[in-house]
């Protein structure tokens, strides 16, 4: 599978982050089999988080064997210096490790939440303390929501997070305003070397009134076309790569199409993101 360089990090991450919240309600057993499945595709770079269910104990039970394999990434809803420490403490004991590669203030998805994370006593001040201390090597934010671009360009006037983790796909690139400020943020991270990690890659859009399908909290893209799509979409863009989606049965396809990802042409991403406003976006 493809590597890119994650940032300044310099990890030369692949193109297929395993996201954690596969591992919502799992069973050990189920998880192992998984965390086979991730290794044998070469996966080397994991994103979890203490929302993400049952994720941190299933994940951890492998990491005293195999934690020199993975560029591990955390994260915290926290938004308190004295919170955010206390999560970190429970999250690096479940994951059963002495330190983060990378540990992320997650779902800043408003103004005043990014507030909360850098103001005084804010979280931020908890994970610079991480940082110092070696708990971690890298900081981060992640979120999602119709205004993260512009936050996360927000953020990073305020603060030089090493990394942004927010969502791109061709159907919510169809709105214009959030198109322009997502290749905004792109460029930006590019200038000052932020790595970029995609979620909701493979999103459809709202399950409104259909049948779930998946276990994700948004509609995914089933069919391994459409799969191949919309991870040739993103992957077109400079980012480090994609976190898997949050479905167990869908992982297979999502690490297929990764491995057999193909650049599009300019024209190619234009007719894509025009296709896309046949669907309703996620983000609204």
């Amino acid at each position: 599978m493809e590597t890119r360089r994650f940032g300044r990090s310099g990890h030369m991450s692949t193109v297929a982050i395993f996201g954690g919240a596969a591992f919502w309600e799992i069973s050990q057993p189920e998880a192992d089999k998984v965390m086979e499945t991730v290794i044998e595709a070469g996966i080397n770079h994991i994103d979890v988080a203490p929302s993400y269910g049952q994720a941190e104990l299933r994940i951890g039970p492998w990491m005293p064997r195999e934690r020199e394999r993975f560029f591990l990434g955390c994260k915290t809803m926290e938004r308190t210096r004295e919170g955010a420490w206390a999560e970190m403490q429970k999250s690096l004991k479940l994951l059963q490790t002495k330190s983060f590669d990378l540990y992320q203030a997650h779902a800043v998805t408003t103004l005043e939440e990014l507030d909360q994370v850098t103001m005084k006593g804010g979280a931020l001040e908890a994970m610079i303390e991480a940082k110092q201390a070696g708990l971690t090597r890298y900081l981060g934010i992640t979120g999602h929501g119709v205004d993260a671009p512009a936050i996360y360009l927000e953020a990073l006037r305020r603060f030089d997070f090493d990394s942004v983790l927010f969502p791109l796909n061709f159907v919510q690139m169809a709105n214009p305003i959030y198109r322009k400020n997502a290749e905004d943020l792109v460029a930006e991270c590019v200038k000052k070397d932020v790595g970029m990690l995609v979620i909701k890659s493979i999103t459809r859009g709202p399950w409104g009134e259909r049948q779930h399908t998946a276990t994700t909290w948004y509609e995914p893209f089933a069919q391994a076309a459409e799969i191949q799509q919309a991870i040739n979409f993103v992957l077109s863009y400079p980012v480090t790569g994609i976190c898997t989606a949050g479905d167990t049965h869908i992982l297979p396809l999502v690490l297929q199409a990764c491995q057999n990802y193909s650049e599009l042409s300019n024209g190619e991403i234009e007719n894509l993101i025009e296709s896309g406003t046949h669907y309703q976006p996620l983000f609204s």
